[in-house]
């Protein structure tokens, strides 16, 4: 389902948004979050959660939590229908911002060692793999990667960050 990036607004995650995030979580996780997690989360003086709606539905989300310089990205995912269109880029471009405006130096994750093209996006905002956590995914036994960002306090990375964005601007009217 196509969308245009007008139609596309990233807000913060409201308690009203968590029955349509689980929707979303069980369509995207074996092993999804329990709901409660999602409203804990919302009161965390440390998180970042973030909602992705197209004309008031949500479509995706996003969270982490920053502590000192350190910001630490929990969750993405984005709805089935709406993959391919660059929402969870947007999200995650939202996140990274976020960070720095936090004063975070460094974002970290963990990423299933199969998932090429979780892993192609998050290269593009200049992560890297910095260790493998042998057996991390307890539902399949899978491999996580762990990556890691550079400094994102360096004009370098907030230049990567600003390109990035005018790309995204650049794809014309539809999220692509």
């Amino acid at each position: 389902m196509a969308i245009l990036l007008s139609q596309l607004v990233i807000e913060p995650m409201r308690a009203e948004d968590i029955p349509e995030i689980m929707q979303i979580e069980r369509m995207c996780f074996r092993t999804p979050w329990h709901e409660n997690a999602f409203y804990n989360e919302l009161y965390h003086r440390s998180a970042c959660y973030l909602a992705a709606k197209v004309n008031g539905r949500v479509v995706g989300y996003a969270g982490m939590w920053v502590i000192m310089d350190e910001a630490h990205i929990t969750t993405l995912a984005v709805h089935p229908h709406y993959r391919r269109q660059h929402i969870g880029e947007r999200l995650l471009l939202a996140l990274l911002e976020y960070a720095i405006a936090r004063r975070a130096r460094h974002a970290t994750l963990e990423v299933r060692e199969n998932n090429v093209a979780a892993q192609r996006l998050y290269s593009k905002y200049g992560f890297y793999t910095v260790a493998i956590r042998k057996g991390y995914y307890a539902d399949t036994g899978e491999n996580a990667l762990i990556m890691w960002t550079p400094d994102m306090q360096t004009p370098e990375y907030r230049q990567l960050l600003r390109a990035n964005r005018r790309n995204l601007l650049r794809s014309g009217e539809g999220v692509q």
